[in-house]
């Protein structure tokens, strides 16, 4: 299974978040939209970074000062990105080695959807279902 079969089921929707945005304002976009991560954008189509509840975690030393702070100060700059063709099994990878959660999928140096560790085992999931129904019915008909 290829990463666009996987956005073609959640759709390509992807929220972002400006750098220069507070923390506070943050906070407030990935609790109304209930999610784990936003990609860091200036335009809503190139990558600047990309910034999860484990980066906020990590920079709570100080959360009187935190909030103010501008999302870059607590974003990942390196993102690990993955193209629609690339196969579920190949971000697995991706995602195990690099210790990330949240992949955005990238055409033509433009965002074009998230893939999140969760879609990753939905698909993984409907996958083995399908497998596991094939199998009980070869074995119904033999």
């Amino acid at each position: 299974m290829r990463i666009s079969d996987v956005l073609r089921g959640k759709g390509p929707k992807v929220v972002t978040i400006r750098p220069d945005a507070a923390v506070r304002d943050l906070l407030q976009l990935l609790d109304s939209a209930n999610i784990g991560a936003v990609v860091v954008s200036e335009d809503g189509a190139t990558i600047t970074g990309i910034v999860s509840e484990r980066d906020i975690v990590r920079h709570l030393s100080d959360p009187s000062r935190l909030l103010d702070q501008p999302v870059s100060t607590i974003m990942t700059s390196e993102v690990h990105t993955c193209a629609p063709n690339a196969t579920v099994d190949s971000l697995m990878r991706l995602m195990t080695e690099q210790r990330v959660r949240h992949v955005p999928v990238v055409v033509d140096g433009r965002l074009a959807g998230l893939v999140s560790i969760g879609d990753v085992v939905k698909t993984r999931i409907g996958e083995l279902e399908f497998e596991r129904a094939q199998l009980e019915n070869y074995i119904a008909q033999a």
